[in-house]
């Protein structure tokens, strides 16, 4: 590894490369304790298990005793108008500090306003104005946390008209200007990239590397006219490509596989997030030019982490 590469590794806010990892669904709960499978790490849905007791929050005990988690929420809304949710707050601190989380993270969005939630990632306006709301919030989050918080970009359906910048500029710019994580989702870069025309190795290209805590991977389903990220399949190859490319730019960082939908059995999934592995063993330095293809394929009653509950008939 060149030195640039791992000064930037080191520079990764102090969390550390936790390896491949998946998310943890109940449907895999029994699997899991019995068998203690060959992945590295878990992250769960925070809101899943915040006010939870019983088994739930039993067998979380039991894996976090064995296995590193991160918190990985779709409630923080850090883009919304709305005051933040200081219980909330308190909440996902307490339930991060008894897990021994390794970090928190959530999505670059606004999931509701007035008090009413609408339970999906909502794309915020990319203005001089919004950047600097939420930078604020930002700040205001990590020292509730008293830790960095890590933010994702969601994939999105539709953009706001009088947006100034583009998404990966104004990133770039959240995360120095509040000193936070990112959490590169490159499956959510991919999609948007089809949604609203756009090159994802521009976007990848572009952001702080150095900030770049964890990825995440998942398929999604197309429609023709638009993609939407859907977490019920397989990964296809044009994500793998820029998840490559990715990986060689920021050093390298936790790889988790996302898959919310349609769930496999806990094999599967293994199979599934393992092949980061051999994408990046058999890597040679080059990178297919079709990073642009279509691919194809309901949920558990927990939150999954992009809830998309309308289609979308015209993308912008």
């Amino acid at each position: 590894m060149s030195k640039l590469l791992s000064d930037k590794k080191a520079a990764r806010l102090s969390f550390p490369n936790l390896g491949f990892g998946v998310g943890l669904r109940s449907l895999h709960f029994d699997y899991i304790l019995a068998n203690q499978p060959g992945v590295d790490w878990f992250e769960i849905i925070s809101e899943n298990f915040m006010n939870s007791g019983g088994r739930p929050r039993y067998v979380l005990d039991q894996i976090a005793e064995r296995y590193p988690i991160a918190m990985h929420g779709v409630s923080l809304s850090i883009g919304s108008t709305d005051p933040l949710d200081f219980e909330y707050l308190r909440t996902l601190k307490r339930l991060a500090d008894s897990i021994h989380a390794v970090w928190i993270s959530d999505h670059l969005c606004w999931t509701g306003v007035n008090g009413v939630n609408t339970h999906d990632l909502l794309p915020v306006p990319l203005t001089e104005e919004s950047l600097s709301h939420i930078v604020d919030r930002i700040r205001t989050v990590q020292d509730i946390l008293e830790r960095p918080l890590i933010l994702e970009n969601p994939s999105t359906y539709v953009a706001f008209a009088d947006s100034t910048v583009s998404e990966w500029d104004f990133i770039h710019l959240m995360a120095e200007e509040a000193d936070c994580g990112l959490l590169l989702d490159v499956n959510n870069v991919y999609v948007s990239s089809v949604n609203h025309d756009f090159d994802p190795r521009e976007y990848i290209e572009a952001l702080p590397h150095d900030r770049v805590v964890q990825f995440h991977l998942a398929g999604h389903r197309n429609y023709g006219t638009h993609l939407i990220d859907t977490h019920d399949g397989n990964v296809i190859e044009p994500v793998w490509d820029l998840y490559r490319l990715a990986h060689r730019l920021t050093g390298g960082a936790s790889t988790l596989l996302e898959w919310d939908a349609n769930i496999p059995e806990f094999p599967v999934l293994q199979s599934e997030v393992l092949k980061a592995r051999d994408y990046l063993d058999e890597d040679s330095g080059g990178i297919s030019s079709s990073i642009r293809a279509p691919v194809s394929i309901d949920h558990e009653p927990f939150a999954i982490s992009n809830p998309v509950h309308f289609m979308v008939s015209n993308t912008q």
